[in-house]
């Protein structure tokens, strides 16, 4: 997908601590001790089927606050104006 850093586009550095961490919360919470690759498939899993709604999220977030820049530039704009003077109607 264009914009999208997925996993696959992370240094291995990245990935491994995913990974390393995936299998740490399962152990803590669940008593189980995953395997790289079963950490690998949930990272996976993860990235392509929830990852979506995060982005998407960021990308809603970002935009608001693009349009909040946008406004409060537009008000900076306004307020450098200079009054006008009309003497006398034609």
């Amino acid at each position: 997908m264009g914009g999208i850093k997925w996993i696959s586009d992370w240094n291995k550095s990245q990935k491994n601590q995913m990974i390393e961490n995936i299998k740490g919360y399962f152990e803590e919470e669940h008593g189980e001790n995953l395997g790289n690759l079963a950490a690998e498939n949930f990272l996976d899993f993860i990235t392509k089927e929830i990852g979506p709604y995060f982005y998407n999220q960021g990308l809603d977030d970002a935009g608001e606050m693009v349009d909040q820049k946008l406004v409060n530039m537009e008000e900076d704009i306004q307020s450098l104006k200079k009054a006008v003077h009309h003497f006398g109607k034609r």
